[in-house]
């Protein structure tokens, strides 16, 4: 009995690890297969506006989704208060959604969309891009 306590416990501690796995997607049409997470960074800050083919880069992210804002935080290096003053300053040229599937909606219609979902939502409406070389739920996708 103490070995199976033992063992719910282990496997319970480790549920929050994989919790969250954030899956970057963009257009079909988007030839991007794979970016750094500085370059995901910095299109996300808005530094980077256009993708290669010249289309201009819209970022789809959830209006109220911890998990997704905590990977931004470290992506971009940010406590969560900079994180929300950063949200509030850029509100203009980010799209808000409420759930994946609006996500997916978003950016299967729109060229140049990027967004983030959890990977359990993504389907073939979209293309999903590497980080780093990595895909979702390899160590070291995204900062968790």
């Amino acid at each position: 009995m103490r070995m199976y306590l033992l063992l719910a416990f282990f496997l319970a501690s480790l549920t929050p690890c994989f919790a969250h796995h954030t899956a970057v997607v963009v257009n079909k049409e988007n030839a991007v297969e794979n970016l750094s997470s500085a370059h995901l960074a910095r299109i996300i800050r808005g530094e980077v506006k256009k993708w290669p083919d010249g289309k201009n880069i819209v970022l789809v992210l959830h209006r109220d989704s911890l998990g997704e804002d905590e990977t931004m935080e470290h992506l971009n290096k940010m406590s969560a208060d900079e994180w929300k003053a950063f949200l509030a300053a850029h509100r203009d040229s980010i799209i808000f959604v409420d759930s994946d599937a609006e996500v997916l909606r978003i950016v299967e219609a729109e060229p140049g969309a990027i967004g983030l979902i959890e990977v359990r939502s993504l389907d073939d409406s979209v293309n999903l891009v590497h980080v780093d070389g990595k895909l979702p739920m390899e160590f070291g996708y995204l900062p968790h």
